[in-house]
């Protein structure tokens, strides 16, 4: 049964979806978009960066929201990865639904992986999503966590939780 399933929808072939949180950022700027990564924000940006090249995951696109601390982790993890570039959409700035998140994706469905920078509790709640979870507060996506998530079809309850990692442990 190549292309279809038993329900009569087109499979999607598997796709790995990966969430990488915005690390850490300054508390005070003149708006929340303009907050910039701190020192250490840095540090563990460029920890995540190292840590998939380690492990040889590298997306096939690299997706960003347009807050600049997100912006500045996606950049440094591209960055690492060698010849990346991130691209920034709007749909994932601070706020984000998951019914959002599960329109915008589809136009990314041919790539074997994705991966999004972005922000809580707009990752909790869209993982949750995904993985058919009653409560998002079930999930604490901190800063620089980068969670996989397996999917045949980008539909709530269908995806599959391949690993969430936190900084600490990159």
């Amino acid at each position: 049964m190549t292309g279809d399933t038993q329900a009569g929808k087109k499979s999607l072939h598997r796709m790995v979806l990966f969430f990488l949180r915005h690390a850490e950022a300054e508390r005070d700027a003149d708006t929340d978009f303009a907050r910039k990564l701190t020192s250490k924000g840095v540090d563990q940006a460029e920890k995540a960066g190292k840590f998939l090249l380690r492990l040889g995951i590298v997306p096939d696109v690299i997706l960003t929201s347009p807050l600049v601390r997100a912006r500045q982790t996606a950049k440094i993890v591209a960055d690492r990865l060698g010849d990346m570039e991130a691209t920034e959409v709007p749909w994932l700035a601070a706020g984000m639904a998951p019914e959002t998140y599960l329109k915008e994706i589809q136009d990314y469905s041919k790539n074997e992986s994705v991966m999004v920078v972005g922000h809580e509790p707009d990752f909790s709640e869209t993982i949750a999503y995904l993985l058919g979870l009653p409560d998002p507060d079930a999930l604490k996506i901190r800063k620089t966590s980068l969670t996989a998530i397996q999917v045949g079809q980008i539909e709530p309850g269908k995806g599959q939780l391949q690993f969430l990692v936190p900084a600490r442990l990159m």
